[in-house]
């Protein structure tokens, strides 16, 4: 089958940049793929519907005897992450160390992680040893101004307001002035939130992800396009899934009519979610998705991002057993980005991979 027109349906990942960002990303990338491929087109302006934080724009692209018209939709949330980032600080360190340095080695979260993908569970350990690195930098700070001041006959209580000054005040200057090379307050934030929603604990989340459904039902269902893909990346990649699959209990017959429907998932982190105890719920979703007759689920995966699960089969991997033997849907690719995209020279090939004519393979 030769696409003539797609539908791309984009789930934001965690991310807080918002709409500008995201389509200056996305003209560079189409760009670049242009250029990589001989190829030729043009990308529409961005049409905004606040009220249902939604962006929609059109792509021609022409290549060697073929032109593809491509509507995406780009499903905003980042009104949400940003009141995430209004938190407090004291508050993300103390919820970091309970959830992630506590909660998730007890439950054996982080001990999967580095079973399924040793570089990405260390990764998930980055934030907790950071913190703790300038957190003892700062006790040592405070300590060695607070013996100075002791030494130099200050009253005892004098030199430990001293010690605890300049301590946290060690502590906090590294943590703003590293900030922009680590992204440590970026992964609290994250880590913290995605922790929450896997157990059920972001009502506004789960509100906003049940919105996108009935967009995406809507939108499959009033599109002429000869195939409609709902991307997640990164991150994006679980909420792509919850999406999804709330869509299919809106529509049970979604694939079945109008355009071929696809998940498509990049880069995913699905684990991060999965692999918690609480969160049967989630693989419940993973489940249905697997065995849903219209529904096409391809997982592109890198070997060189350590901020993905390779090799890792998005089903089997989380123990998930599909019932009367039938076989998952789902296609795993361990090698399959062109270099340049799997080398990270195009920072988000979700945005840039989906000009051509031809279907997404469907893993058959």
């Amino acid at each position: 089958m030769q696409v003539h027109k797609r539908l791309v349906i984009y789930v934001q990942g965690y991310d807080p940049r918002g709409l500008a960002e995201y389509y200056r990303m996305f003209r560079r990338e189409f760009r670049r793929t242009c250029e990589l491929y001989g190829l030729t087109g043009k990308v529409g302006g961005p049409q905004n519907d606040p009220k249902r934080f939604t962006t929609a724009w059109d792509v021609t692209t022409n290549g060697d005897g073929w032109q593809v018209e491509t509507r995406y939709l780009f499903l905003r949330w980042e009104d949400i992450i940003r009141k995430d980032f209004e938190r407090p600080v004291w508050w993300k360190i103390v919820q970091m160390y309970r959830t992630w340095g506590g909660l998730t080695l007890l439950n054996g979260v982080v001990w999967r992680m580095l079973k399924a993908h040793w570089r990405f569970g260390l990764f998930s350990l980055y934030p907790i040893v950071l913190l703790t690195a300038w957190l003892l930098l700062g006790a040592f700070v405070g300590t060695l101004c607070m013996k100075l001041v002791a030494s130099l006959g200050a009253p005892a209580l004098v030199a430990n307001i001293v010690g605890t000054v300049t301590g946290l005040g060690a502590f906090a200057s590294m943590l703003w002035l590293t900030e922009p090379q680590t992204y440590l307050l970026y992964l609290c934030d994250d880590g913290v939130s995605t922790y929450q929603f896997a157990h059920r604990q972001r009502p506004d989340w789960e509100a906003r992800m049940e919105a996108f459904a009935g967009y995406v039902v809507d939108a499959v269902r009033d599109s002429k396009a000869d195939e409609a893909i709902i991307v997640g990346h990164s991150s994006g990649s679980f909420l792509a899934v919850d999406v999804l699959d709330r869509a299919l209990t809106r529509d049970p017959q979604l694939g079945s009519h109008g355009p071929r429907v696809r998940l498509l998932t990049l880069g995913a982190n699905l684990p991060i979610i999965g692999f918690h105890p609480e969160a049967n719920w989630f693989r419940n979703r993973l489940r249905r998705l697997a065995v849903a007759p219209d529904i096409d689920w391809v997982d592109y995966q890198s070997r060189h991002d350590i901020m993905n699960f390779w090799p890792f089969d998005p089903v089997v991997g989380h123990g998930i057993v599909l019932e009367d033997g039938r076989a998952a849907k789902s296609y795993r690719c361990r090698h399959q980005l062109p270099r340049p995209l799997e080398t990270g020279q195009f920072r988000f090939p979700a945005l840039a991979l989906l000009p051509g004519p031809f279907p997404v393979p469907n893993g058959q």
